[in-house]
């Protein structure tokens, strides 16, 4: 168990920029950081990022939180993970009490698959760098390949002994459970018998974008024609290998920093490069490259350089996946090397200057790298030539930014001589192929016997409660200790009998009003959630001086921590003026503080007043008795005129 002393460093230190500044690129906007959502496929962005109230929100997917529930999110870490991370990062010390064997069992599968796999990846790190079968057979290979000691220990790399169960002998006598290593593929199990799957490779750990070990590449290094030259970890629940980059989490910032991404095809291409001076390289790991790991890349960049072997297959593979990434959004450069030469060759036998000049110079936009690889392949041949052409507008209507096409239609007609008006027509076409294919694919999903009403749906109604209850939340959390003028109403009954009021001015803190008025009124909050945070947010006024929005969420259950985050957020991007046609007449913030205070809590009073008249009616139908049935009227009565001096009163304010 961490103790409250770490969690509250952790909070006070954690700057929330920074952190999700590792995973999304943010760019300012106003007082707040925007970028893509990592947690969807968007291309407008709609992830804010709030330095002054340390939150976040991704308004395309609804999350949202502090520092931790971000992690907890998008890396999927367990809260003491989170914690644990963020002390790594910011350099504080862990306070740990011991955790019972109830708290070690109650860890998730996911935590455990997560802890061996970190296992694993620093054994065969040990294996290659202070056995002697590793340093003998694992290290004189990355050495032979050229790679330095700092490249090694940057990838972590390592070797498993070429003994049937080393790996996992070990890691059974270390206390860790044979089940995991099976689930995380590290050890096969057949029956009775277990043994490494890794057995005589050296190894490639993959990590996930914030550093945790996902799973390995293993590369044989015998001629043995019946293994694999490389194998991957299969498929776990930490582990999908279409969903993971190569190198990723080593190049994450240089990728963000040169808003460029280098994609690759193997280990070794990553390493060499790195090597050589340049870090934002990844790879797709040697399988056919896929929309997620498109999505990864566009988190850091909206740029790829797609680098492939000069040779035949690595020109198909070029061209396979670039209307993946057009279709992305992305923007695609490519670069082939000589025949006979890969990203690993090259990049071997030049510096970096001369690298980085053959990549500026070589890197050709998509559109002009396949027309002259396919005009090279037709030469006089109209037939293919006119093939050629459509192939490159079907790559063209992938891409979803309407200007982006049109610079491609004009640029594909100057290349290969053709009148863009037959572009935009064949373009047309296939656009609206593809449109009619997938209306196919979704009428083949549908049930046949499915009716779809053709009349509309009726908007959702708005609750007036709901909302007021979450806009004395949203006063409190923003404003709650800020001092004001507020004018305080005494109701009074005069000699008439009629309902007067009278009033003063008094100074009072924000909170204290709230409170106060709403004790007064024995009023309670309808919503659970906010009736919740309301006492929460109260006791921490009562009990500190000053108010701190990251504090309180430290102290707060997930689910409110995320109705904290929301409230807040929301209150920036919605305003509020279609209330007034529901009769709910709340001001936005440039008015003062204190005026939209009491507006607010007016209104809940006059709505609450409201509910109690329309309850009394419909209790006066079902009086038998006359006396009961005169009494509740004369209340009706009574409450009817507070509601008017009230409507009068807001009237007045507004």
């Amino acid at each position: 168990m961490i103790s409250q002393t770490t969690i509250d460093n952790v909070f006070e230190t954690a700057r929330v920029e920074e952190v999700i500044g590792d995973f999304v690129v943010l760019k300012k906007s106003g007082s707040n950081f925007k970028g893509l959502s990592p947690f969807s496929d968007e291309r407008s962005p709609s992830f804010m990022v709030s330095p002054a109230k340390q939150l976040w929100k991704d308004f395309s997917s609804g999350k949202g939180g502090s520092v931790i529930s971000f992690l907890m999110e998008h890396e999927h870490f367990s809260y003491p993970e989170a914690i644990k991370y963020l002390a790594n990062k910011y350099g504080i010390e862990v306070e740990e009490t011991e955790r019972s064997d109830e708290e070690k069992e109650q860890a998730t599968q996911k935590e455990n698959l997560f802890i061996v796999s970190d296992y694993a990846k620093d054994y065969f790190n040990n294996t290659l760098l202070n056995i002697e079968e590793g340093k003998a057979i694992g290290l004189s290979y990355f050495k032979e390949r050229g790679f330095t000691s700092e490249t090694i220990q940057k990838f972590s790399l390592g070797y498993s002994l070429d003994k049937w169960g080393a790996f996992t002998d070990t890691a059974i006598k270390k206390g860790y459970q044979l089940e995991f290593l099976e689930k995380t593929g590290l050890t096969i199990v057949k029956g009775e018998k277990q043994f490494d799957r890794f057995k005589g490779r050296v190894i490639f750990p993959i990590l996930s974008m914030s550093g945790r070990t996902l799973g390995f590449g293993g590369r044989i290094l015998t001629n043995d024609k019946k293994a694999a030259k490389y194998l991957n970890s299969p498929e776990s629940e930490i582990y999908h290998k279409s969903d993971v980059l190569y190198g990723i989490y080593q190049a994450k910032q240089a990728i963000a920093k040169e808003d460029n991404c280098y994609l690759v095809e193997g280990y070794t291409d990553v390493l060499q490069f790195n090597q050589t001076g340049i870090a934002n390289v990844v790879s797709s790991s040697g399988t056919a490259l896929t929309s997620n790991q498109i999505r990864l890349i566009s988190r850091l960049t909206n740029n790829i350089t797609v680098l492939y072997d000069g040779d035949e297959a690595g020109l198909r593979a070029s061209i396979r996946g670039i209307d993946l990434i057009l279709e992305q959004g992305m923007n695609v450069k490519i670069c082939t090397f000589p025949e006979g030469e890969d990203p690993d060759s090259f990049a071997k036998k030049n510096n970096l200057e001369s690298l980085k000049r053959y990549l500026d110079d070589k890197a050709t936009d998509f559109i002009n790298f396949k027309a002259a690889l396919l005009v090279s392949q037709t030469k006089n041949d109209p037939i293919k030539r006119a093939e050629t052409i459509r192939e490159i507008l079907v790559s063209i209507s992938k891409i979803p930014d309407d200007i982006k096409k049109e610079v491609y239609i004009q640029e594909c007609a100057r290349i290969m001589n053709i009148d863009e008006s037959i572009l935009y027509n064949t373009l047309a076409q296939i656009l609206k192929k593809d449109k009619n294919d997938i209306q196919k694919k979704q009428q083949k999903k549908s049930t046949p016997f499915d009716i779809v009403s053709s009349e509309k749906q009726p908007l959702k109604k708005i609750d007036p409660q709901f909302e007021l209850e979450k806009k004395i939340i949203e006063l409190l959390l923003m404003y709650g200790v800020l001092e004001a003028e507020f004018e305080e109403m005494s109701i009074e009954v005069n000699e008439k009998g009629e309902i007067t009021y009278s009033s003063e001015i008094v100074n009072s803190k924000v909170f204290e009003k709230i409170y106060l008025d709403l004790q007064e009124d024995e009023t309670e909050f309808a919503n659970e959630d906010f009736k919740d945070l309301y006492n929460h947010i109260i006791d921490d006024f009562n009990k500190n001086q000053d108010f701190k929005i990251d504090r309180l969420i430290s102290k707060l259950p997930q689910q409110k921590a995320e109705l904290v985050t929301h409230i807040l957020f929301d209150s920036e991007r919605h305003e509020l003026h279609d209330w007034e046609g529901r009769k709910i007449y709340v001001k936005d913030k440039n008015q003062s503080i204190s005026q939209m205070v009491s507006e607010t809590v007016f209104n809940l009073r006059r709505h609450l007043i409201s509910l109690k008249i329309d309850g009394m009616a419909k209790k006066i139908k079902n009086l038998d008795d006359e006396g009961f049935k005169l009494e509740t009227l004369k209340e009706t009565v009574d409450y009817t005129m507070l509601k008017k001096l009230l409507s009068e009163k807001l009237n007045r304010v507004l």
